[in-house]
């Protein structure tokens, strides 16, 4: 409220009076000063309805009726979307249970067989040194050794309870199955062992101990090329992985397609191992050439099993391992920079391998063979699918490659040469070329 006098108006507003006679030849008189209250408008406040009067209002009909609609369309909506979400899981495709697998199935394994040239002559002291770089490669498991003291075709001459003296000592053992970068050998020590020539071992009675579920995984390997014979080997030995000449390069695009199919459809993927030639005497580099050694390292990695690789495959090695690759680089050193671009191919690969369930246990697919040509396709559930395609042949190739599972294009993962195939450029299947001696690993989502 506020006070206002009446004089505080406009004098055209003010009223007039009658005055005293004489003082004014009209006869009035000066008005006087009233003072009023006005109320101001912040002063009126809006306070609602009381509970007696809500109490009345909410009983009459109109209101009553309003509620019931109100709850009504409440429930009905309600209702609504519990059945669509009940449609939805019910149509739904269902997921594909993973299949039970070992820790062997789940990266590549690393063998190391001469010890003292993979770390310099350091022995196993030096090996605990090298745990975090291969660490940095993805590798689930090594494979090291011999160990033992062992003479060249004398049986009678194995001792597995002593360390060749030359390799190390067992407290040299015992440090490397304690560095944390191997958290699957801190329970129970060795996680496997490695057999070479697994036809003797499945002969000769002084191996039956190995016969026996002893062991976390048993490997064996053979020289057999023949998919046939390596399978009657797998399931007559009883080894959990066992490494053979199947992907030998001097074979063709259609033997390796047979054997790969073969090996597959006889045999659960992980019992599969695959290497290139006998990994035993000689490097992957050596035995199909340094241009090629990416192209082969796709190949094993997409394959349906375990990739097994040996030590300095991962740098196109040919002769003396190689540490420290970004230490005093020199930008014109072409086998440093190969080196480089080998390790990192690699290492690309075995990421994508490990976290991929297409890749690393996904089901298998051959789309085409030739005698120097080979693409095939991994898929799992509705997983992303992941195709790769081959040439290790002298001439370039033409890939017409349909199949009602493919899309018209495609995206490239990685490629041996991204000059012309660049990583997450699309390509055309139809229209798909490699240069000799390329290869690519493409991907795209999957589609109801």
């Amino acid at each position: 409220m506020k006070e206002v006098e009446l004089n505080e108006l406009d004098l055209e507003k003010q009223p007039m009076t009658g005055g005293e006679p004489g003082n004014s030849p009209l006869g009035t008189e000066k008005n006087g000063c009233v003072k009023v209250k006005v109320p101001e408008e912040s002063d009126f406040k809006f306070t609602g309805l009381s509970k007696e009067e809500l109490m009345k209002v909410a009983g009459t009909p109109g209101w009553v009726r309003i509620r019931w609609v109100l709850l009504v369309l409440f429930w009905l909506g309600w209702v609504g979307m519990l059945a669509g979400a009940i449609v939805i899981i019910v149509q739904a495709p269902r997921c594909k249970p993973l299949p039970e697998m070992n820790w062997w199935n789940s990266g590549p394994l690393y063998q190391i067989q001469d010890v003292d040239a993979f770390v310099e002559n350091d022995g196993l002291k030096g090996l605990v040194e090298k745990i975090e770089s291969l660490n940095q490669l993805k590798v689930k498991g090594l494979v090291v050794g011999p160990l033992h003291t062992v003479q060249k075709d004398v049986p009678t001459m194995l001792d597995f309870t002593k360390f060749n003296p030359d390799v190390g000592t067992k407290e040299d053992f015992e440090n490397l199955l304690d560095k944390r970068a191997l958290p699957l050998w801190i329970d129970i020590g060795v996680d496997g062992f490695q057999l070479s020539t697994i036809i003797a071992v499945c002969r000769d009675s002084h191996f039956e101990p190995f016969s026996l579920c002893y062991f976390r995984a048993l490997i064996g390997v053979t020289e057999k090329t023949s998919a046939t014979e390596v399978s009657t080997l797998l399931n007559t030995s009883g080894v959990d992985l066992l490494l053979s000449g199947v992907l030998e390069p001097n074979a063709t695009g259609t033997e390796r397609a047979k054997a790969i199919q073969y090996l597959y459809s006889s045999q659960n993927q992980t019992s599969l191992a695959w290497s290139v030639g006998d990994s035993t005497k000689k490097h992957l580099a050596t035995l199909v050439g340094s241009k090629l050694v990416k192209l082969y390292q796709l190949l094993v990695f997409s394959l349906p099993g375990t990739p097994v690789f040996s030590y300095g495959d991962e740098i196109c090695l040919e002769q003396q391992m190689v540490w420290d690759l970004e230490k005093g680089a020199d930008e014109k050193d072409e086998t440093l920079k190969q080196q480089r671009s080998c390790r990192s191919f690699f290492k690309t690969l075995s990421d994508w391998r490990g976290k991929e369930r297409s890749l690393q246990h996904g089901d298998f697919l051959l789309l085409h063979n030739s005698t120097s040509s080979l693409a095939f396709l991994r898929e799992w559930d509705q997983s992303e699918r992941y195709l790769a395609v081959l040439n290790w042949g002298s001439s370039p190739v033409k890939f017409q490659l349909n199949h009602e599972s493919l899309p018209e294009q495609v995206t490239v993962l990685l490629s041996t040469d991204p000059a012309k195939h660049a990583p997450e450029g699309a390509v055309d299947l139809k229209k798909l070329e490699l240069e000799s001696g390329q290869a690519v690993l493409l991907r795209f989502p999957y589609s109801a």
